[in-house]
Parts: C-alpha cells; structure tokens; sequence
C-alpha cells in the first residue's frame, strides 16, 4: 500500500479547508483505511493545530461521504463495499465522459502541454515499474482533464465520489495486460485530446473507468458485503 510522508504543519491555523485537503490526502494514500477510527489528538499535533479547526474539517469531510460520524465517539472512514465501488465507478465514468466533452470545446493549447508532460513522467515510471510515482501522475492526469472542462459543479462532484474510491482505484494490481491497455488508453486520451475529438474522448474515458471494476474486484472482492474492501 501506498504510504504518504509525515505531513508538514498548517502554519495557517485556523484554514480547517487547509486541514480538510490533509485529510483527504490520508484517505486517498490509504493511511486512514476503511473502518479505521480519526485519532484527533494525534492527527492535531501532526498538522501543528488546534482541534477546534480539526473538528470543522471533519463535519466538512463528513457531508462529502469521506467520514462518518460516531454519536460521542468522534469519526471513523466509513466500510466500502464491493456493490459501493462499482456503484460509484459507473457514477465516475459518466462524470469523466462528461468532461471530455467540455474540454474537447474549452481545453487549451498550455493545458494539454501540461497533461502531455504528465504522461510522458507516468510512462517513465510505468517503465521504471514504479508504482507510485505512476499512480500519483495517472490521478494528475485524470484530475487535470477534469479542471479543464471548466466546469465548478461537475469538478466537485467528481471530487467527493473520487476521493472515497481512489484508494481502490489506484492501488488495485493489474495484470500485465491490464497495465499496457490502461497506457495505451492513455496514449489514447492525449491524441483525442490534441484532436478536440469529444464523442470519442467520452466513449473512451467511460471504457477506462469502467475497466477499473476487473482489477478491484479481483483484489477487494473477496472480503464481502459490509466489510471495507
């Protein structure tokens, strides 16, 4: 599993936002795991804060879906099953189909020579097999094409659902095959996007995800219904 380094103080106290995001990044690296309780003491010491600003963070986190709240015993990441991930897999697929069809219009020339740079890094770790750097980059790519389709509303929608499942997304082992096909969709999605070909960008972003089920399931699956998979 993904580890993620010590995270640096919050010089600005009181930016619970600020300390929402920190979170966030523990639940995506899967430090916080599913079922696994918040330790407000120790996570206030970590980011250098006070657990006033904490407290404001979780209930932030906790209306996204990304914590649930225990009635006088603080919060925990909530279970996600097998039915849950493929749930919100379908959700994400439509929301990412949807953007490329708005960046196909709105994306522009510095914005796609960004998104070639981080694919040329993730095809550098995907031959390094350096799994990490490769999954960091892959979620850049995939967040970059979101933000710009330039649209608020669907950017945080994706945000929220993406979040509770990127753990299972990015961690999930592939086979061999799966790893070249998921490149070669990604060589894919760049010309697509130099063409300003939306239909076809759609088609394909929905393909992506959706190819995602195979791979988490085969890892997550087994642990059943109602347990954190």
């Amino acid at each position: 599993m993904t580890r993620i380094s010590a995270v640096d103080g919050i010089h600005r106290r009181y930016l619970h936002d600020e300390v929402a995001e920190r979170i966030r990044d523990l639940i995506r690296a899967g430090e916080l795991e599913p079922n696994s309780r918040v330790n407000e003491l120790e996570l206030a010491e970590r980011f250098g804060i006070s657990r006033t600003p904490l407290r404001e963070a979780i209930k932030i986190l906790a209306t996204e879906g990304l914590l649930e709240l225990l009635p006088n015993r603080g919060a925990r990441v909530p279970a996600v099953n097998e039915a849950e991930i493929d749930e919100m897999l379908e959700v994400i697929a439509g929301l990412e189909a949807n953007a490329a069809r708005l960046l196909a219009k709105r994306i522009t020339d510095s914005e796609i020579a960004d998104i070639a740079e981080l694919h040329e890094a993730m095809l550098e770790a995907f031959e390094r097999r350096d799994e990490a750097r490769y999954f960091t980059l892959n979620r850049q790519i995939h967040e970059a094409m979101m933000r710009a389709a330039k649209n608020a509303t669907l950017a945080q929608l994706y945000a929220g659902l993406s979040s509770r499942i990127q753990r299972f997304r990015y961690a999930a082992h592939k086979t061999p095959e799966q790893w070249q096909r998921a490149i070669d969709e990604h060589e894919e999605m760049l010309r697509l996007m130099i063409e300003r070909d939306g239909e076809k960008l759609a088609a394909l972003m929905e393909r992506h995800i959706l190819g995602k089920k195979e791979p988490i399931a085969a890892q997550f699956g087994a642990m059943g219904p109602g347990r954190a998979t």
